[in-house]
Protein backbone atom coordinates (compact mmCIF):
# COMPACT_ATOMS: atom_id res chain seq x y z
CA UNK A 1 0.00 0.00 0.00
CA UNK A 2 1.37 3.59 -1.05
CA UNK A 3 1.79 5.71 2.08
CA UNK A 4 0.72 9.33 1.85
CA UNK A 5 2.60 12.25 0.41
CA UNK A 6 3.39 15.11 2.67
CA UNK A 7 1.12 18.49 2.40
CA UNK A 8 2.77 21.40 1.19
CA UNK A 9 4.66 23.76 3.71
CA UNK A 10 5.24 27.45 4.31
CA UNK A 11 9.01 28.73 3.70
CA UNK A 12 10.31 32.01 4.19
CA UNK A 13 9.11 33.37 0.63
CA UNK A 14 5.56 33.53 2.37
CA UNK A 15 6.02 35.68 5.49
CA UNK A 16 7.29 38.74 6.09
CA UNK A 17 10.90 38.18 7.84
CA UNK A 18 11.96 41.88 7.29
CA UNK A 19 13.87 43.37 10.40
CA UNK A 20 12.89 40.13 12.32
CA UNK A 21 14.87 38.00 14.40
CA UNK A 22 14.81 34.74 12.92
CA UNK A 23 15.87 31.53 14.18
CA UNK A 24 17.09 29.29 11.98
CA UNK A 25 17.80 25.46 12.46
CA UNK A 26 20.78 25.00 10.31
CA UNK A 27 22.36 21.14 9.34
CA UNK A 28 26.69 21.93 10.23
CA UNK A 29 26.99 18.97 11.13
CA UNK A 30 30.16 18.85 8.97
CA UNK A 31 32.85 15.65 8.92
CA UNK A 32 36.37 16.86 10.62
CA UNK A 33 39.99 15.65 9.99
CA UNK A 34 41.99 14.65 12.70
CA UNK A 35 43.66 18.10 12.49
CA UNK A 36 40.10 19.64 13.14
CA UNK A 37 39.42 21.23 10.24
CA UNK A 38 36.51 21.14 7.78
CA UNK A 39 36.97 18.48 5.62
CA UNK A 40 34.13 18.85 3.60
CA UNK A 41 31.42 21.99 3.84
CA UNK A 42 28.76 21.21 1.52
CA UNK A 43 26.51 21.39 4.18
CA UNK A 44 27.71 24.88 5.10
CA UNK A 45 27.15 26.13 1.61
CA UNK A 46 23.90 24.48 1.26
CA UNK A 47 22.48 26.92 3.75
CA UNK A 48 23.71 29.94 2.08
CA UNK A 49 20.41 30.94 0.09
CA UNK A 50 18.63 30.94 3.39
CA UNK A 51 20.70 32.98 5.44
CA UNK A 52 21.49 35.30 2.50
CA UNK A 53 17.58 35.23 1.82
CA UNK A 54 17.14 36.62 5.09
CA UNK A 55 20.62 38.91 5.64
CA UNK A 56 19.45 40.67 2.78
CA UNK A 57 16.26 41.77 3.97
CA UNK A 58 17.47 43.01 7.12
CA UNK A 59 16.48 39.82 9.40
CA UNK A 60 18.92 39.32 12.23
CA UNK A 61 19.61 35.89 11.67
CA UNK A 62 20.32 34.00 14.76
CA UNK A 63 21.80 30.26 13.11
CA UNK A 64 21.73 27.36 15.30
CA UNK A 65 23.07 23.46 14.85
CA UNK A 66 24.27 20.29 15.78
CA UNK A 67 27.95 19.14 15.56
CA UNK A 68 29.43 15.39 15.95
CA UNK A 69 27.89 14.18 19.34
CA UNK A 70 29.12 15.59 22.29
CA UNK A 71 26.73 13.69 24.84
CA UNK A 72 25.64 16.98 26.27
CA UNK A 73 29.06 18.22 27.64
CA UNK A 74 31.06 20.60 26.13
CA UNK A 75 33.98 19.36 24.05
CA UNK A 76 36.27 22.08 22.46
CA UNK A 77 36.70 20.62 19.49
CA UNK A 78 33.25 20.27 18.62
CA UNK A 79 32.59 24.11 18.79
CA UNK A 80 31.00 25.87 16.06
CA UNK A 81 33.47 28.77 15.69
CA UNK A 82 35.51 26.99 13.08
CA UNK A 83 31.81 26.65 10.88
CA UNK A 84 31.28 30.60 11.76
CA UNK A 85 34.79 31.00 10.47
CA UNK A 86 33.87 29.24 7.06
CA UNK A 87 30.79 30.63 6.96
CA UNK A 88 31.94 33.80 7.32
CA UNK A 89 33.95 33.11 3.92
CA UNK A 90 31.24 31.81 2.01
CA UNK A 91 28.82 34.30 3.02
CA UNK A 92 31.39 37.88 2.64
CA UNK A 93 30.48 39.46 5.51
CA UNK A 94 31.20 38.38 9.39
CA UNK A 95 29.67 35.31 11.45
CA UNK A 96 29.71 36.04 15.07
CA UNK A 97 30.20 32.78 17.14
CA UNK A 98 28.65 32.57 20.56
CA UNK A 99 30.33 30.50 23.23
CA UNK A 100 26.65 28.78 24.49
CA UNK A 101 23.24 28.45 22.68
CA UNK A 102 20.89 29.83 25.37
CA UNK A 103 21.71 32.18 28.63
CA UNK A 104 21.98 36.24 29.47
CA UNK A 105 25.43 36.38 27.91
CA UNK A 106 23.16 34.82 24.43
CA UNK A 107 20.15 37.54 25.19
CA UNK A 108 22.68 40.26 25.19
CA UNK A 109 24.25 39.48 21.97
CA UNK A 110 21.39 39.23 20.28
CA UNK A 111 19.74 41.99 21.40
CA UNK A 112 22.66 43.98 20.22
CA UNK A 113 22.25 42.94 16.62
CA UNK A 114 21.28 44.68 13.84
CA UNK A 115 19.01 44.27 10.82
CA UNK A 116 21.30 41.90 7.90
CA UNK A 117 23.67 40.59 11.12
CA UNK A 118 24.84 36.97 11.35
CA UNK A 119 25.48 34.95 15.20
CA UNK A 120 25.70 31.24 15.31
CA UNK A 121 24.63 30.06 18.43
CA UNK A 122 27.27 27.16 19.91
CA UNK A 123 26.85 23.46 19.40
CA UNK A 124 23.32 22.75 20.56
CA UNK A 125 24.21 19.06 21.92
CA UNK A 126 27.21 20.61 24.38
CA UNK A 127 23.01 20.71 25.99
CA UNK A 128 21.26 16.90 26.61
CA UNK A 129 18.03 19.07 26.93
CA UNK A 130 18.45 18.71 22.73
CA UNK A 131 18.15 15.77 22.47
CA UNK A 132 15.64 14.92 24.81
CA UNK A 133 13.57 17.95 23.47
CA UNK A 134 13.41 19.62 26.88
CA UNK A 135 10.69 21.66 27.08
CA UNK A 136 12.00 24.38 29.00
CA UNK A 137 15.39 24.37 26.68
CA UNK A 138 13.10 24.88 24.04
CA UNK A 139 10.75 27.64 24.97
CA UNK A 140 14.44 29.89 26.06
CA UNK A 141 15.92 28.67 22.48
CA UNK A 142 12.49 30.23 21.05
CA UNK A 143 12.83 33.71 23.02
CA UNK A 144 15.31 34.70 21.12
CA UNK A 145 13.67 35.08 18.11
CA UNK A 146 10.41 36.26 16.62
CA UNK A 147 10.19 33.10 13.70
CA UNK A 148 11.60 30.19 13.44
CA UNK A 149 13.16 28.52 10.24
CA UNK A 150 13.59 24.88 9.83
CA UNK A 151 16.54 24.39 7.16
CA UNK A 152 18.27 21.43 8.79
CA UNK A 153 16.57 18.53 6.53
CA UNK A 154 19.37 16.16 7.44
CA UNK A 155 18.45 16.53 11.47
CA UNK A 156 14.52 16.42 10.44
CA UNK A 157 13.90 13.17 11.20
CA UNK A 158 14.93 13.81 14.81
CA UNK A 159 12.59 14.54 17.51
CA UNK A 160 14.70 17.26 19.09
CA UNK A 161 14.11 20.45 20.77
CA UNK A 162 15.74 22.67 17.92
CA UNK A 163 13.40 20.60 15.63
CA UNK A 164 10.06 19.87 17.04
CA UNK A 165 10.24 21.72 20.49
CA UNK A 166 10.74 25.39 19.33
CA UNK A 167 8.35 25.89 16.61
CA UNK A 168 5.90 25.39 19.55
CA UNK A 169 6.57 28.66 20.43
CA UNK A 170 7.06 30.71 16.91
CA UNK A 171 5.84 30.96 13.64
CA UNK A 172 7.42 28.12 11.51
CA UNK A 173 8.41 28.06 8.55
CA UNK A 174 10.81 26.13 6.08
CA UNK A 175 14.08 27.30 4.71
CA UNK A 176 14.82 27.21 1.00
CA UNK A 177 17.06 23.97 1.31
CA UNK A 178 14.47 22.22 3.34
CA UNK A 179 11.67 22.88 0.99
CA UNK A 180 13.80 21.97 -2.07
CA UNK A 181 15.06 18.62 -0.17
CA UNK A 182 10.64 17.84 0.34
CA UNK A 183 9.90 19.26 -3.02
CA UNK A 184 12.21 17.16 -5.31
CA UNK A 185 11.87 14.19 -3.10
CA UNK A 186 7.82 14.68 -3.30
CA UNK A 187 7.78 15.23 -7.26
CA UNK A 188 9.70 12.18 -7.76
CA UNK A 189 7.49 10.05 -5.58
CA UNK A 190 3.81 11.28 -6.80
CA UNK A 191 4.59 12.20 -10.85
CA UNK A 192 7.57 10.78 -12.12
CA UNK A 193 8.70 10.93 -15.61
CA UNK A 194 9.23 7.10 -16.90
CA UNK A 195 11.09 5.17 -16.61
CA UNK A 196 11.67 5.37 -13.30
CA UNK A 197 14.24 3.96 -11.35
CA UNK A 198 15.88 2.88 -8.12
CA UNK A 199 19.28 1.96 -6.81
CA UNK A 200 19.25 0.56 -3.63
CA UNK A 201 22.51 -0.79 -2.03
CA UNK A 202 24.12 -0.43 1.23
CA UNK A 203 24.97 -2.67 3.90
CA UNK A 204 21.23 -4.37 5.31
CA UNK A 205 18.18 -4.80 4.02
CA UNK A 206 16.91 -3.96 6.91
CA UNK A 207 17.93 -0.38 6.58
CA UNK A 208 16.21 -0.24 3.26
CA UNK A 209 12.97 -2.20 3.83
CA UNK A 210 10.66 0.64 4.21
CA UNK A 211 12.42 2.41 1.37
CA UNK A 212 11.62 -0.93 -1.01
CA UNK A 213 8.23 -1.44 0.09
CA UNK A 214 7.21 2.19 -0.47
CA UNK A 215 9.04 2.55 -3.50
CA UNK A 216 8.30 -0.75 -4.95
CA UNK A 217 4.76 0.28 -6.50
CA UNK A 218 6.04 3.44 -8.04
CA UNK A 219 9.27 2.20 -10.39
CA UNK A 220 9.31 0.66 -13.07
CA UNK A 221 12.58 -0.88 -12.11
CA UNK A 222 14.76 -1.87 -9.54
CA UNK A 223 18.07 -2.26 -8.65
CA UNK A 224 19.62 -4.12 -5.67
CA UNK A 225 23.01 -3.88 -4.74
CA UNK A 226 25.62 -3.09 -1.99
CA UNK A 227 25.86 -6.17 1.10
CA UNK A 228 22.01 -6.54 1.34
CA UNK A 229 22.43 -8.14 -2.30
CA UNK A 230 23.81 -11.25 -0.21
CA UNK A 231 20.35 -11.54 1.66
CA UNK A 232 18.30 -11.38 -1.98
CA UNK A 233 21.15 -13.91 -2.66
CA UNK A 234 20.85 -16.20 0.07
CA UNK A 235 16.72 -15.69 -0.58
CA UNK A 236 17.07 -17.84 -3.71
CA UNK A 237 19.20 -20.30 -2.71
CA UNK A 238 23.04 -19.21 -4.06
CA UNK A 239 26.06 -19.58 -1.56
CA UNK A 240 27.30 -16.07 -0.15
CA UNK A 241 30.27 -16.84 1.10
CA UNK A 242 30.83 -15.25 4.57
CA UNK A 243 29.04 -12.16 3.47
CA UNK A 244 26.66 -11.15 5.86
CA UNK A 245 22.67 -12.32 5.74
CA UNK A 246 20.04 -10.82 7.63
CA UNK A 247 18.54 -14.49 7.60
CA UNK A 248 15.21 -12.48 9.65
CA UNK A 249 14.66 -11.21 6.82
CA UNK A 250 14.62 -13.77 4.31
CA UNK A 251 10.84 -13.80 3.99
CA UNK A 252 10.73 -10.04 3.94
CA UNK A 253 13.09 -10.31 0.81
CA UNK A 254 10.99 -13.30 -0.98
CA UNK A 255 7.86 -11.07 -0.77
CA UNK A 256 9.40 -7.95 -2.03
CA UNK A 257 10.05 -10.47 -4.83
CA UNK A 258 7.00 -11.89 -5.44
CA UNK A 259 5.54 -8.27 -5.01
CA UNK A 260 8.09 -7.20 -7.91
CA UNK A 261 6.68 -10.09 -10.44
CA UNK A 262 3.17 -8.93 -9.38
CA UNK A 263 3.51 -4.90 -9.96
CA UNK A 264 5.43 -5.83 -13.12
CA UNK A 265 8.62 -4.34 -11.84
CA UNK A 266 12.25 -5.36 -13.16
CA UNK A 267 14.12 -6.52 -9.85
CA UNK A 268 17.60 -6.71 -10.85
CA UNK A 269 20.13 -8.66 -8.81
CA UNK A 270 23.99 -9.19 -9.04
CA UNK A 271 24.95 -11.75 -11.48
CA UNK A 272 28.10 -11.81 -10.38
CA UNK A 273 30.73 -9.99 -7.98
CA UNK A 274 33.95 -9.02 -7.06
CA UNK A 275 34.80 -11.13 -4.15
CA UNK A 276 37.53 -11.01 -1.39
CA UNK A 277 39.06 -12.83 1.54
CA UNK A 278 38.99 -9.58 4.00
CA UNK A 279 37.54 -6.08 3.34
CA UNK A 280 40.85 -4.26 3.62
CA UNK A 281 43.15 -2.26 0.88
CA UNK A 282 45.85 -4.65 -0.31
CA UNK A 283 43.68 -8.25 0.32
CA UNK A 284 43.23 -10.97 -2.57
CA UNK A 285 40.47 -10.54 -5.01
CA UNK A 286 38.82 -12.09 -7.65
CA UNK A 287 35.54 -11.66 -9.70
CA UNK A 288 33.23 -14.92 -9.76
CA UNK A 289 29.47 -15.41 -11.10
CA UNK A 290 26.87 -15.21 -7.96
CA UNK A 291 26.54 -18.98 -8.21
CA UNK A 292 30.59 -19.51 -7.08
CA UNK A 293 31.20 -17.52 -4.26
CA UNK A 294 34.29 -19.71 -2.49
CA UNK A 295 32.92 -20.35 1.08
CA UNK A 296 35.52 -18.48 2.97
CA UNK A 297 35.10 -15.03 0.67
CA UNK A 298 32.98 -12.42 0.87
CA UNK A 299 31.15 -10.19 -1.51
CA UNK A 300 32.97 -6.54 -1.52
CA UNK A 301 31.72 -4.94 -4.75
CA UNK A 302 29.26 -6.00 -7.67
CA UNK A 303 31.21 -8.02 -10.78
CA UNK A 304 32.04 -5.95 -14.05
CA UNK A 305 29.47 -8.04 -15.79
CA UNK A 306 26.90 -6.71 -13.79
CA UNK A 307 27.82 -2.74 -13.34
CA UNK A 308 27.55 -3.21 -17.35
CA UNK A 309 23.81 -4.58 -17.18
CA UNK A 310 22.91 -1.93 -14.19
CA UNK A 311 24.10 0.84 -16.14
CA UNK A 312 22.50 -0.13 -19.49
CA UNK A 313 19.24 -0.15 -17.72
CA UNK A 314 19.57 2.85 -15.98
CA UNK A 315 20.57 4.28 -19.58
CA UNK A 316 17.44 4.12 -20.76
CA UNK A 317 15.31 5.84 -17.53
CA UNK A 318 14.35 9.09 -17.41
CA UNK A 319 13.63 9.33 -13.74
CA UNK A 320 16.42 7.72 -10.90
CA UNK A 321 16.77 7.30 -7.32
CA UNK A 322 20.01 6.13 -5.71
CA UNK A 323 20.25 5.32 -2.03
CA UNK A 324 23.50 3.10 -1.03
CA UNK A 325 26.76 2.26 -2.83
CA UNK A 326 27.26 -0.79 -4.24
CA UNK A 327 30.07 -2.10 -2.41
CA UNK A 328 32.50 -0.88 -0.08
CA UNK A 329 33.76 1.97 -2.34
CA UNK A 330 36.08 3.60 0.10
CA UNK A 331 38.53 0.89 -0.71
CA UNK A 332 40.10 1.73 -4.39
CA UNK A 333 39.63 -1.93 -5.05
CA UNK A 334 36.00 -2.10 -4.19
CA UNK A 335 34.60 0.94 -5.80
CA UNK A 336 34.56 0.39 -9.41
CA UNK A 337 30.59 -0.71 -9.12
CA UNK A 338 30.02 2.20 -7.21
CA UNK A 339 31.72 4.31 -9.71
CA UNK A 340 30.08 2.95 -12.62
CA UNK A 341 26.48 3.77 -11.59
CA UNK A 342 27.53 7.19 -10.53
CA UNK A 343 29.08 8.14 -14.01
CA UNK A 344 25.86 6.24 -15.65
CA UNK A 345 23.53 8.72 -13.57
CA UNK A 346 25.27 11.74 -13.94
CA UNK A 347 25.22 11.36 -17.75
CA UNK A 348 21.38 10.50 -17.91
CA UNK A 349 19.44 12.36 -19.59
CA UNK A 350 16.38 13.01 -16.93
CA UNK A 351 16.02 13.30 -13.36
CA UNK A 352 18.63 12.02 -10.57
CA UNK A 353 18.48 12.11 -7.26
CA UNK A 354 21.03 10.65 -5.00
CA UNK A 355 19.57 9.82 -0.84
CA UNK A 356 22.44 11.62 0.91
CA UNK A 357 24.56 9.58 3.52
CA UNK A 358 27.40 7.33 2.26
CA UNK A 359 25.69 7.57 -1.53
CA UNK A 360 26.58 11.28 -1.61
CA UNK A 361 29.59 10.91 -0.22
CA UNK A 362 30.51 8.31 -3.26
CA UNK A 363 29.26 11.04 -6.10
CA UNK A 364 31.64 13.89 -4.22
CA UNK A 365 34.37 11.36 -3.96
CA UNK A 366 34.05 10.60 -8.21
CA UNK A 367 33.74 14.45 -8.45
CA UNK A 368 29.94 14.01 -10.21
CA UNK A 369 27.96 15.45 -7.59
CA UNK A 370 27.45 18.73 -9.57
CA UNK A 371 26.25 16.69 -12.44
CA UNK A 372 23.22 14.98 -10.27
CA UNK A 373 20.06 16.67 -10.49
CA UNK A 374 20.03 16.74 -6.44
CA UNK A 375 22.00 15.19 -4.09
CA UNK A 376 20.53 15.23 -0.67
CA UNK A 377 22.25 17.17 2.34
CA UNK A 378 20.38 14.18 4.77
CA UNK A 379 21.37 10.37 4.92
CA UNK A 380 18.54 9.03 7.67
CA UNK A 381 16.14 11.80 6.60
CA UNK A 382 15.67 10.90 3.14
CA UNK A 383 15.40 7.24 3.83
CA UNK A 384 12.47 8.59 6.18
CA UNK A 385 10.99 10.32 3.31
CA UNK A 386 11.31 7.31 0.62
CA UNK A 387 10.12 4.47 2.93
CA UNK A 388 6.72 6.97 2.61
CA UNK A 389 6.95 8.45 6.29
CA UNK A 390 6.96 11.84 8.03
CA UNK A 391 9.16 14.15 8.98
CA UNK A 392 8.83 15.52 12.42
CA UNK A 393 10.75 18.52 12.01
CA UNK A 394 8.39 19.22 8.81
CA UNK A 395 5.19 18.67 10.21
CA UNK A 396 5.81 20.69 12.58
CA UNK A 397 5.81 23.64 10.04
CA UNK A 398 2.74 25.75 8.81
CA UNK A 399 1.09 24.46 6.01
CA UNK A 400 1.07 26.36 3.23
CA UNK A 401 -2.63 27.90 1.28
CA UNK A 402 -4.19 24.86 -0.15
CA UNK A 403 -2.21 22.37 0.72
Amino acid sequence: MQKAIPRRKKTVRDIDVTGKRVLVRADFNVPLGEDGAIEDDTRIRASLPTIRYLSERDARVILCSHLDRPQGVVVERLRLALVANRLSVLLGRPVTALRDCIGPEVESAVAAMSGGDVVLLENLRFHPEEKTDDPAFAEELASLADIYVNDAFGASHRAHASIVGVPEHLPAVAGLLLAKEVDTFTRILRDPERPFAAVIGGAKVSDKLGVLENIMPRVDLLIIGGGMAATFLASRGYGTGRSHVETDRLDDVRQLSAKAAELGVRLLLPRDAVVTERLEAGAPTQVVPVAKIPDDWVIADIGPETAGEFCRELEGCRTAVWNGPMGVFEIPEFAEGTRRIAATLANLSGTTVVGGGSTADAVARFGLADKMTHVSTGGGAALTVLAGKSLPGVETLEDAEGS
